[in-house]
């Protein structure tokens, strides 16, 4: 099944420019793998050399994070939505 998947604007370099993607897998991590297919290099933005998720990247399957679910191993059902978001942190002391 496809999905639609929420591009970031740092990451749209990678997807031409594309907000929104479609792309087939029955968990977020074929998802991810099938993005990197079609878009090269996306994969190395999310996912360490280790195969776990980068600390500054929060993937979200719906409202709920994926860390809290099963992480890259998380069903894909009809009408899911992945949104892609970086982690944002700092400010002043």
């Amino acid at each position: 099944m496809k999905v639609e998947v929420r591009i970031p604007a740092m990451l749209r370099r990678l997807t031409d420019g594309a907000q929104v993607v479609t792309v087939p897998g029955a968990t977020v991590g074929e998802v991810i793998e099938n993005l990197e297919q079609e878009y090269g290099g996306i994969r190395a933005e999310l996912i360490t050399d280790d195969g776990s998720i980068h600390r500054y990247v929060n993937i979200y399957l719906n409202d709920e994070d994926i860390r809290f679910l099963e992480k890259l191993d998380t069903p894909i059902s009809v009408g899911d939505t992945i949104s892609i978001l970086p982690a944002v942190a700092g400010g002043r002391p």
